[in-house]
């Protein structure tokens, strides 16, 4: 028989984590006739003493998944929910500092969002030209998303967005790139770039001493100068689109060290209408889903480390 020296295990546990995913909870906020709603999507995952369930299938240790989702609808009436964050870092605590098995928490959350149904008669679809007449956000679409990890000490925040569309329909060029007896494609010097944004940025609070960051203030903010450097950067390359989003961010939000982007490029190919008699002046174009480029890239603060996971579909 083969021995073991170094443990009475052939097999030992490793990294493991357990909770109650998916826990929808939407909050209404009643400020006299005026309501606000938190729609969320929270996800409960705890590590920490966790061995022997695994091994003989005691629970001393575990507190049920089930008391995990109700603590997220208790929280939600207890603490209202102001931000993802906040609210996330509410949960993480509660979980790790009252239950002494459970040394690291993790909370991920989706945010839904709302838009308001105007009632005026006059007409807000007023944006012109001077607003940014060629750059286009799909609206319902974005999905606002946060991960915050508590080990009883530090803080880890990383939050961002996907599913946010956008399209600039001029100031986008794509020539000089490496041909080979393979490449088919013409050059482009007045091409559509579209992409829908999945991105993450990572907080440098990472300590209960630390001011903490306004959450909401710095997501709008974030957002707004994500689009802006989509919107102004005259673009030679959907990389070169990436950085400069990136790095606006980086340069003007102090409390961001690290931004993450995945970036699928949403070819538009202009279609042939010669077999029809009509010229085609970059008018008509066919919107391919499938297959398509992929652009990926973090932006770091000079001196930071980079953190956050590459495959953005963990976080």
């Amino acid at each position: 028989m083969t021995t073991h020296p170094r443990s009475a295990r052939p097999a030992v546990l490793a990294q493991n984590q357990y909770g109650k995913a998916e826990n929808r909870v939407v909050r209404i906020t009643r400020d006299g006739a005026t309501h606000h709603i938190k729609d969320l999507n929270v996800s409960v995952a705890l590590s920490g003493d966790m061995e022997e369930v695994h091994y003989s299938g005691s629970n001393a240790n575990v507190l049920p998944t089930d008391t995990t989702k109700n603590t997220v609808y208790a929280f939600a009436k207890e603490h209202g929910i102001e931000s993802a964050e906040q609210f996330g870092i509410h949960l993480a605590r509660h979980f790790v500092t009252s239950q002494e098995p459970i040394k690291t928490a993790r909370i991920r959350i989706e945010e839904y969002s709302w838009e308001r149904i105007g009632t005026s008669e006059t007409d807000p679809s007023s944006a012109g030209a001077e607003d940014g007449g060629h750059s286009f956000a799909r609206k319902g679409q974005e999905t606002r998303v946060t991960q915050i990890t508590y080990d009883g000490s530090s803080w880890e925040v990383i939050s961002g967005l996907k599913d946010l569309v956008v399209l600039n329909s001029t100031n986008s060029e794509f020539w000089g790139y490496v041909k080979d007896k393979y490449t088919t494609l013409k050059e482009a010097y007045d091409r559509i770039l579209a992409t829908e944004v999945s991105a993450r940025w990572r907080f440098d609070w990472t300590d209960d001493e630390q001011p903490m960051p306004d959450w909401e203030e710095s997501y709008a903010q974030v957002r707004g100068h994500m689009l802006q450097a989509f919107a102004q950067t005259y673009s030679l390359s959907l990389q070169q689109t990436l950085y400069q989003m990136g790095a606006r961010i980086i340069e003007h939000r102090d409390e961001i060290e690290e931004v993450r982007f995945s970036l699928p490029n949403k070819h538009h190919f202009l279609v042939d209408l010669e077999p029809f008699g009509l010229k085609n002046d970059n008018e008509v174009y066919f919107a391919a889903d499938r297959p398509y480029g992929l652009i990926e890239a973090t932006i770091l603060r000079d001196g930071c480390e980079a953190l956050i996971p590459v495959d953005l579909s963990n976080l």
